[in-house]
């Protein structure tokens, strides 16, 4: 039977969807290029009917209206990982930053620390069965659309099809059809700087290896020094339009896989057209919830598993911050530590921070001796492996204080390590 037959009377417009939703609501919205944005849209125009709705959400690559000043009586932004649109107002007190390891995400909604009412989702047309797929952005939001009272579904048709997870018609309250072209990340801008790190990172990528990269300069400088390896794999938190190029050259191949052989594994993804076309109703392409994905126990069981993380700062004795300028909260913590955990537990498996020596156009070490007051450590020290900038690659593991803080100096930024060493001797660490 036609789908828009048998669910004729749950298809309705955004505006008469959102009407569902009521005052002191929590709210659940897919993330990335996945968020419904369209229903953001209809749930905006309700601003003045509504009062103290929550809206969780991770990454927001839009202008997050939600978040915007005038907004605070009827919406209130409560985030896992920050961005450019939604930073200000957790750092005006207008929203909230909630701390959480991207794997656990999910039991948050599942164990009621933060039960969801509404599910605001967007999912790819329905096959034959009825099933329509999570596309681009599976990571939470399963879990939120499995546990919420309310369950509402943007339809697009320019939503890829990718296998893995799916969501039943039946399990949808409110279904709106909208098409609307996904949002598209543009490839970065590669430097000197990122490439001598891409360089000296990619000598530590062995042949069948199976890696984890993010989103950025850095990690697709990394992909441009791997164009000579052989038959690598990805298990991702995501991964974006520069793995689409070694899959072309034959690099990427995820046949020397010990967890889904032939398979890409992912959570989410973001990037351009290309990448959402490569990924449309791919059968090597598996995108699973990040309570999977991330899972550090899951990632172990890849052999030869290469975590890529970048940072903002790593201390002398190896500690990482990956999310905060000063005592303000700039990000999240990601999937970082999932992986770098999981990493850990692989045979033959490393994890590595890749990190520019120096920020604010080089007036700032990104190594130094401690943090100030107000940063948090989001990766310890236990677990930080490498450390890699464009001066060189320190290995931390079992490595002492003192024989850390030698490594990581000498990586440093030249203009800096004269102080650093003082420094160093000062708080005993050489």
């Amino acid at each position: 039977m036609n789908w828009r037959l048998k669910y004729q009377d749950r298809i309705v417009s955004a505006q008469a969807a959102v009407r569902h939703v009521c005052s002191n609501d929590r709210i659940a919205l897919g993330m990335a290029a996945g968020e419904p944005a369209h229903l953001v849209n209809a749930l905006m125009e309700r601003s003045t009917e509504l009062q103290n709705v929550e809206i969780v959400h991770m990454l927001a690559i839009g202008s997050a209206p939600y978040v915007q000043k005038g907004m605070e009586k009827a919406f209130r932004y409560n985030g896992n990982f920050l961005s450019a649109s939604t930073r200000a107002a957790v750092a005006e007190g207008r929203a909230d930053f909630t701390p959480c390891f991207f794997h656990e995400v999910p039991r948050l909604f599942k164990d009621g620390y933060l039960p969801v009412d509404v599910a605001m989702i967007q999912v790819s047309p329905p096959d034959e069965n009825g099933e329509c797929s999570f596309g681009v952005s599976v990571d939470y939001i399963e879990s939120a659309a499995r546990t919420a009272r309310l369950v509402i579904a943007q339809i697009n048709t320019h939503m890829p099809r990718t296998g893995g997870t799916t969501i039943s018609l039946a399990d949808i309250d409110w279904i709106v059809e909208y098409d609307q072209p996904l949002p598209e990340i543009k490839p970065p801008v590669i430097g000197p700087v990122e490439r001598a790190i891409g360089e000296h990172v990619a000598t530590l990528v062995p042949d069948g290896a199976t890696l984890q990269l993010g989103i950025g300069a850095i990690p697709d400088a990394v992909l441009l020094f791997l164009k000579d390896k052989k038959d690598l794999g990805i298990h991702s938190e995501m991964f974006s339009d520069g793995v689409v190029e070694l899959v072309n050259a034959g690099v990427i191949t995820n046949r020397k896989k010990s967890l889904h052989p032939n398979k890409f594994i992912a959570t989410f993804l973001i990037g351009t057209k290309k990448l959402y076309d490569f990924v449309d109703n791919n059968p090597a392409v598996e995108m699973y919830p990040v309570d999977y994905v991330n899972d550090p126990y899951i990632i172990g069981r890849n052999n030869s598993m290469i975590s890529i993380n970048s940072a903002l700062q790593v201390d002398l004795m190896g500690q990482v911050n990956a999310e905060m300028v000063g005592s303000k909260q700039f990000s999240g913590i990601g999937g970082q530590v999932d992986f770098v955990r999981g990493a850990g537990r692989s045979a033959g498996g490393k994890s590595i921070i890749a990190i520019p020596s120096t920020a604010a156009k080089g007036q700032v070490s990104r190594i130094v001796s401690c943090f100030e007051s107000g940063t948090v450590v989001s990766t310890l020290r236990n677990d930080v492996h490498y450390v890699v900038t464009e001066y060189g690659i320190a290995n931390l593991r079992g490595k002492s204080l003192k024989e850390r803080a030698k490594a990581l100096i000498a990586i440093a930024h030249p203009d800096f390590r004269s102080k650093l060493e003082q420094e160093a001797k000062s708080l005993r660490l050489l």
